[in-house]
């Protein structure tokens, strides 16, 4: 017995060291980012079993890997505009040749953008947008509560759907599967489409908790769009105490771009269903709406990774008189921080106005944490007061404007599936930045001084939260 013992304990430790020893020379290979391949390699060799399981279930991204096989085989829908797109002229041309490179769909010209302030617009919009729905409605959305507001948008759903129209509605997993209050099961009884995106295998679904589907769309008849920051959810809609809704901004959208949300979520419908979306019911035929020269842009882990940084930091480094960076969460990795530095210290105005109130606590540590990184190179940082804001906009010079779904933080610029669109548009930035600069009116501006002043627990609090800033 004893002999028997041994060879089982031997057995043992070489599984183990091989499993650690194929963990640690996949995460040297396959990790991007060389601090995490060195935490994961330090996790794997310190708890070698336990380490090496882990790694497998949350350190390998099987959702690029499963990506990769459904596209090659998938239906995909690539839009080819009515006309010709126009040029971003003077010296954005190079950030528009820049996202040339990288994203595959053109810069089109025609379109209107049109911001919604808060739920208190944003809701009835898209509920009037459903409600006139005569042949398709795609909707995704991170969070859909079942609750409060939510219930009107089942019920319209619904009512759509008994129309003859046809619905799809994606909603990420995470929110799906444990969110008590989410909509799927009320979708559902209601025979709406719904479909849930996470990949169907159990260690898939433990490692989407790293890699979800942030993205916000509604696209109606294929000729109106909605996207921004907004999810369905109660926290947006307080009709009996407006002053404590969560603020947030979104965005409606006409013309040719429509098409570019519309494919964006038809792919993500194909990946977690199968079903290819195509045809005039979901692309329909748009002229000129407008004068905004703009172009979607899709981001997420799979072949589309760190495009949204790329367009990011391009506009960055046009910016010749403002930089305006509107953001929940504000946890830029150092190139980031580096090009948000250096506009500052070439003369450009850079203001980053983040909310005073915050919905996640350790985010905001970890975010005070590392603001002095730009305070110190001369941006400026202004807390907003009041309840949380959730709104998310880049304005460059006026004239550059970035909306969207992503935050300023590793979540959303690396793991998420994030979607955002690029506007080229003198009136609309202007409309754009005097939004923000309003906000910036009313904010109280956070200085190197009063960071500085924080008590010592403080600063460590907020410098050890800092230390999860890539997972947080």
């Amino acid at each position: 017995m004893p002999a028997v013992k041994d060879a089982v304990d031997i057995a043992f430790a070489v599984a183990v060291v091989a499993a650690a020893t194929t963990a640690s020379g996949h995460a040297v290979l396959y990790k991007r980012d060389s601090r995490s391949a060195a935490i994961w390699l330090l996790l794997i060799w310190v708890l070698p079993a336990l380490g090496a399981l882990a790694y497998a279930l949350l350190g390998v991204n099987r959702v690029e890997r499963r990506a990769a096989r459904m596209r090659r085989r998938m239906v995909r829908h690539r839009d080819d505009p009515p006309f010709p797109a126009g040029e971003p002229g003077n010296h954005f041309v190079p950030l528009a040749r820049l996202v040339s490179q990288m994203v595959e769909r053109p810069l089109v010209s025609g379109n209107s953008v049109e911001p919604l302030v808060d739920g208190v617009h944003a809701f009835p919009a898209m509920l009037e947008a459903i409600d006139g729905a005569r042949t398709s409605i795609a909707m995704a959305s991170y969070i859909f509560d079942g609750d409060g507001i939510g219930e009107d948008f089942v019920r319209s759903l619904a009512q759509a759907r008994a129309r003859g129209a046809e619905v799809r509605v994606l909603i990420d997993d995470v929110d799906a599967r444990f969110s008590s209050s989410s909509a799927a099961k009320a979708l559902k009884r209601a025979g709406v489409n719904i479909a849930v995106f996470n990949p169907p295998l159990v260690p898939a679904r433990l490692h989407a908790m790293n890699l979800r589907n942030h993205r916000k769309i509604l696209v109606v008849d294929g000729r109106v769009a909605f996207t921004g920051g907004m999810n369905v959810d109660c926290r947006y809609w307080k009709p009996e105490a407006p002053e404590q809704a969560y603020r947030d901004l979104h965005f409606r959208l006409r013309g040719p771009v429509v098409a570019h949300l519309m494919a964006v979520f038809a792919d993500d419908w194909h990946f977690a269903t199968e079903e290819a979306l195509r045809g005039p019911k979901w692309f329909a035929p748009s002229g000129a709406e407008g004068a905004i020269l703009a172009r979607a842009i899709e981001a997420g882990p799979d072949e589309a990774f760190e495009r949204l940084r790329w367009a990011i930091v391009g506009g960055l480094n046009a910016a010749q008189r403002s930089i305006r960076v509107l953001t929940p969460y504000f946890i830029p990795d150092q190139s980031l921080i580096s090009a948000l530095d250096a506009a500052a210290m070439r003369g450009v105005e850079v203001d980053i106005v983040i909310p005073d109130a915050s919905d996640l606590p350790h985010v905001r540590w970890a975010m005070f944490g590392q603001l002095w990184q730009v305070l110190d190179h001369g941006c400026h940082v202004w807390l907003r007061p009041g309840a949380f804001d959730h709104s998310k906009l880049l304005v460059v010079d006026g004239a550059w404007t970035l909306i969207g779904s992503a935050n300023w933080d590793a979540r959303s610029l690396r793991l998420n599936f994030e979607m955002n669109v690029e506007c080229y548009s003198v009136e609309f930035g202007a409309h754009m930045d005097g939004l923000i600069q309003a906000r910036i009116a009313g904010a109280q501006q956070l200085t190197l001084e009063m960071l500085n002043a924080r008590s010592f627990p403080a600063k460590l609090r907020d410098g050890v939260a800092r230390l999860f800033a890539p997972y947080l």
